[in-house]
This record gives C-alpha cells, structure tokens and sequence, in this order.
C-alpha cells in the first residue's frame, strides 16, 4: 500500500502564498500561511497531502528573483501541531515507513536552504512536526499568546524526526534541547509557552498576539537592512554535551529501565548531532522513525493518546449534560489537607464560593489557612495575580456549623474513612441543605450506597474520587451508586469538566478501578516478599510495568495506615484474592511510613520487619505473579461492570496512576505479552488489536 494510500483519509493542510511589502524599503516577502480550511479546533497537521502542499509553494518562490525573504506562519491560534498521525497505524512496511521520514526532511530543510533568508513566525500552537518545520527557517519569532508549545514524539513512541533531534540541540545546545526532547514528554508531556520558547533561545524575538504577525513582519525587515543583528549563544560541543547526554541517559535508565525505546533512541541521535553533518543527522532520524514506526510501542502510544484526547472528553455513560444543576456554591465537610485541596480546587475552577466546616475551631482555621495559603504560593509563582489571589481568598471561608450550606448546591465530605462517620456527616448535612443539593463522598475505598441508605434522598448521592495531590492528577472516578439518579449523575459531570478533570464513570464496587488494580499489584508483591523474596528484589520485579514509582514508594506516598484501610476493604469484599498480610499490619503498628530511608536507601528495621519465609522467588516469578493477578482482577472487573469497557480501566490507570503512554495501558500490555492469553482470553480493547 502506497503513502497516498494509507493517508487517504487526510485533511490535508494548504500552504497559501502571498506577497508582503515589508517597512524600511526593506524589500518583498513571500509569506507562507498553513491552514487545513477549518477553525482553530481542527488544527493543521501535515500528512504527505500536507507536505506536499508546502513543497510546492516552496516551488512557487524558489525561482523569483523579485522577493528578499521567505516567511512561514499558521491560521488564526494555530501554527502546526505535527504529523498526521491517523495512518500511521497502518504502515505495515519498513521501506513506507522510512518515506514518512524521507519526504518531511526533503520538504522542511528547503526551507532552510533557499537562496533567500526565512523566516518563521510561531503564532500559535506548534508541536512536533510543526515545531520542526520552524527549526528550518533561519530566523524564529514567537507569539506570547502560544499556548502550548512541544517536542512529544518520544512520548508517544516516537522521535522528532523531521529534523528536531539534530537541529535543536545543535541550536541552542544539548541540555535544553534534551529537556524539550526527553525531560518534557517523560514528564507526562509538559509543555512550553510562548515566553518559555523565546527564554530558551528557539526563537530569536517575541511579540504580543494581539499585533504578532505586524511586529514580526517589523523585525524581518529590521533584520533585512541590518538594524537588528541576531547573535545566539555559542553552543558548547565539548564537555557540556557530553555532561548533558550522560545525565538524561541517568535519568531515563532510572525511570524507564530500558522500557521505552524511544526515548534511548532520541538521546543516541541527540548524542551524534554533536558531530554529523546535516546529511547523516537527518539520515539518522529517518532510519530511527522507519523502526519506531513498526513497534508496538508505538501503536501502543498512540492508543493511550487517543483515549486521553477522545475518551476521556466524551466518558461511557454519562447523561445528557442538559440535565445537570447549575452550582454556585459548594460545602466542603473537613477542614484537614485533602478537604483544604478540595477548596481550593473548587473556588479555582468553578469561582464560587466554598465554606469548609468542622467541629474545632482550630483545625477550621487550619484548613482555611492551608487554602489560602496555597494561593500565596500561585501568586509568588506568577500563576495568578494579586487580584485574583484576592478573589480566590474571599471566596474560601469556614464555619463550625453546617448551617453554612443551607443554600450550596453541592456539598462533599472529605472527612475519616469510616463508614459510620460518613453517614453521620450525610445525615446531618441533609438536614440542612436543599432537596436538591448533590452530596458528594471522596471516598476511595467504601461503598457509596451503603453511605446513602439511611438518607432521605439517596438518589443525590454520588462518588468523587480525587486523586492526590488534587491539583495535579487529572483523573475523577465519579461512582454511580444504587440509586443516584441521572440529574445528580449528570451534575457530577458537568462539575467534574469544569473542574478539569477527565471523568470516568464507575460501579460501586470496592475500591473503584484505580485503587483496586494497585492494591492486587501490591498485595501480590507483599506476598511474594512475606513468602521470603528481598523487599528489594520484589521493587525491581516490578520495573518493566513502567510506573512512575515502584510498589513500596507507592505505599510510602498513599500511606502504610490509609493502604491497609483499603486492602481490609477490599478483603472483606474478596478474601481469596486480598489477603491481609501479618507483616503489613506489623509494619503499620510500627509506626513506619516507608521501607526507605530519606536518603532513600532501605530502612534495615523496615526491611527486618517483612523479612522471613522460606519460599524466596525470582524476580522474573514475581513478575508474572503479579501479572496474572492484574489480568485476573481486570477480567473480573469488566464481568462486573465496574466500568463500560477495558478502555475506562486504561485511562484511569494513565491519568491516575501515571502508567506510561509507551505501554499503551495495563490491558493491551497484559495482551502484548501473553499474560491476559494464559489466563484464558484476550481483552482486546478496541482499536489495539493490532498490539502485539
């Protein structure tokens, strides 16, 4: 199947050419806009019809003689957000693959190769493809007003490869050319503004949006005539690059451990640019995209970013937004860390107020105090001004007294994991409210139901499962118990969105997705150790999974205490598959909050604590321990309908837990390598049965 073929389906990106005069009598310039026809929400990417569009507009000034420069720029908020990506699952050959690579380096680098000086202009977003698309021209301006600004293919599975691994670095270094290669996407794909590309050094000038293109189309004719002389920093090819390569080469073995090729692969072209011509850096990349291409780790990327970009904005079962309430005031029961969190969440994001409540003055003040507290840090950050700093402080408050809710539209409990406290809360917060307030539980283990059952109105009760630290994770569970009636459901969406989150909708059933799925992980490694396996040979038995953190960092961070009160959930619920280790309960009456130091070496008497049995296994047989445990709990989960489909179970996992993009998520990886098989059927979510 040819190029043409497989890309059938592109909205191919136009490059339109038009003639500007520039100011000084500086001379003309053929400027270069790339627009697909569509708004702002359909960005340009470039497919072969793309690349070719632009090639031939390239034709279309290669020859005049009439002009003095070249510009390059995009439609109104968008200038190019990489490669078409749709086809790429179904390049099945290595010779088309590596003509992905060959076609956008023969297009790009022309830019950077006419007999005239280009120039291009970042207005707006630009990742990828179309981040490299720039780095060819000579000269960069960048917009203040670009949002989102980022090198994400390792991310993916992928590497820049249309020029990015060797331009970049051999532009403004390798240290910060590896942090928007390497260090951004491993950080769960962060992303540059405007400022920050300029403070780099990728763009040579930045202007306001509101008048960008004008003040670009200024400086390109200050530059023309010789009023602005453009100098860059020397970039240092010595001991620095070698210093910067070896240091992400550290970081990626500690966090990756080899899991994620991509990212070695874009290190080792980062790492020849220093000394390769042009030619046999671009030659490189093509070879690198050719093999990537046809990895699983790619098809699997690109699956968990479908999820994060489709799914999680249109979640399985939500009901038609048009029956949520509108909520302008929220009540939050608690006043300790998580509920302060919660506050400000809240007050952030839907600018209404919130009153946190509690039974003692002090911790009132307290968590209020932590609340606004947290403001002053944006502020000092630069996140908010002092006007809005202002704003947010007044709009959290507190009160001894629920009676402060009687006119909130929505109150949640952030209080002890207790069953029986948590119905006391809803009864005497029922009280007081509204029949139509929704009340909300952050509970992460108990059930939903079993809260509501003693309540007048237990159809306006609904599960908001957060995940610490709040402000960060962008994953809800929103839990649909019993009877929580659609009104309440779809209020809790609409919240949910509005609070920035990616919501997934969940049965009441123990512990919810999350929470269950790295229990059984944890508890099948706690077995293997109590049975004598090293505690620490039981933490690299669980590296090729690829979590951000390892089982027992994870216990440190949740918690021993708060870990045992879920595993106890979840045993009552399920004995056979969550038995309550002696040694765990051990280790939580000793005090302990981590098995490592802060030096984070083993704590020996942790270590002391767990050791013992004589069943020790190898690594390799805790791995697949732990392996066939998740496949089954997973199996068991979807029988359940716990959520719609293995698709929900990826995405929770992904957005909060922070599995990685390059294993795709917990069920085509349990697919992939055969686990899922052996415990007798594929998951085969949609749309990944091609992994594997």
């Amino acid at each position: 199947m040819s190029i043409a073929e497989i890309f059938a389906d592109e909205v191919v990106t136009n490059a339109l050419v038009r003639d500007v005069d520039l100011p000084f009598g500086a001379g003309k310039l053929a400027l270069i806009t790339l627009d697909n026809g569509f708004d702002h929400t359909k960005p340009n990417t470039f497919g072969p019809g793309g690349l070719t569009a632009l090639n031939e507009a390239i034709d279309s000034v290669a020859s005049r003689d009439d002009i003095v420069a070249v510009g390059l720029t995009g439609k109104p908020f968008i200038f190019a957000v990489g490669a078409d990506l749709k086809g790429i699952p179904l390049i099945k050959e290595r010779d088309a693959a590596l003509e992905i690579g060959k076609l956008g380096h023969a297009v790009f680098r022309r830019l950077g190769e006419l007999d005239v000086p280009t120039f291009a202009y970042y207005n707006g977003a630009a990742m990828g493809g179309g981040v490299e698309a720039g780095l060819h021209a000579a000269y960069r301006t960048v917009s203040r007003g670009v949002p989102a600004f980022s090198l994400p293919e390792t991310f993916l599975g992928l590497v820049p490869g249309w020029g990015g691994t060797y331009l970049l670095p051999n532009l403004i270094g390798a240290e910060k050319a590896l942090k928007v290669i390497i260090e951004n996407p491993l950080a769960n794909n962060r992303i540059l503004k405007g400022q920050q590309v300029f403070d780099l050094g990728i763009a040579d000038a930045i202007f306001d949006a509101a008048d960008f293109l004008e003040e670009s189309l200024t400086w390109t004719a200050r530059v023309l005539t010789g009023e602005v002389k453009v100098e860059r920093p020397e970039v240092d090819k010595g001991k620095a690059w070698e210093d910067a390569v070896n240091l992400a080469g550290f970081v990626l073995e500690g966090k990756l451990h080899g899991a994620a090729p991509a990212y070695v692969r874009a290190l080792d072209l980062v790492r020849e640019a220093r000394t390769r011509t042009r030619d046999e850096g671009f030659a490189a990349e093509d070879e690198a995209l050719a093999d990537l291409i046809l990895s699983d780790e790619l098809r699997a990327g690109l699956y968990a970013f479908d999820l994060v970009q489709k799914r999680a904005k249109k979640p399985a079962g939500a009901p038609d937004k048009s029956l949520a309430r509108k909520v302008t005031k929220v009540g939050v029961v608690g006043a300790g860390l998580m509920a302060g969190q919660l506050a400000l969440l809240f007050a952030q994001r839907l600018s209404v107020p919130v009153v946190l409540t509690d039974l003692d003055q002090d911790r009132l003040d307290k968590g209020v105090a932590y609340a606004h507290g947290e403001v002053d840090k944006l502020q000092a950050k630069g996140r908010v001004n002092a006007d809005k700093a202002a704003r947010l402080k007044r709009l959290i408050s507190g009160s001894l007294t629920k009676d402060a809710f009687a006119d909130a539209d929505l109150v949640i409990e952030a209080v002890f994991e207790e069953l029986s406290v948590k119905q006391k809360v809803f009864a005497e917060v029922e009280a007081v409210v509204s029949p139509e307030c929704v009340l909300a539980t952050n509970t992460s283990s108990l059930s939903v139901t079993a809260m509501a059952e003693k309540l007048k109105h237990p159809e306006r009760v609904v599960g908001f499962h957060f995940f610490n630290p709040v402000a960060v994770l962008p994953l809800l569970e929103i839990v649909r118990a019993d009877k929580t009636d659609d009104v309440t459901l779809a209020t809790a969406f609409q919240v949910g969105k509005q609070l920035k989150k990616s919501c997934v909708l969940v049965k009441d059933a123990p512990a919810f997705v999350v929470n269950r799925i790295l229990l059984r992980l944890l508890a099948e490694i706690i077995d293997s150790v109590q049975q004598g396996t090293p505690v620490e040979a039981a933490e690299r038995a669980a590296q090729p999974l690829g979590l951000p953190m390892s089982p027992f960092v994870l216990l440190g961070l949740v918690g021993p205490a708060i870990a045992l009160h879920v595993n106890e959930t979840l045993h009552e619920a399920f004995p056979e598959r969550f038995p309550v280790s002696e040694k765990f309960r051990e280790f939580v009456r000793s005090g302990k909050k981590s098995v490592y130091l802060p030096d984070f070496t083993f704590d020996p008497e942790a270590l002391a604590i767990f050791a013992g049995g004589d069943n020790p296994a190898s690594e390799e047989q805790v791995l697949d321990k732990a392996l066939r445990g998740l496949a089954e709990e997973i199996r068991l989960m979807l029988d359940e309908g716990v959520v719609a489909a293995p698709e929900d179970i990826d995405l929770c996992l992904i957005l909060g837990a922070g599995y990685p993009f390059h294993l795709g998520g917990i069920t085509p990886y349990l697919d992939r390598t055969g686990i899922s098989v052996r415990n007798g059927n594929r998951f085969l979510a949609p749309g990944v049965a091609q992994v594997g």
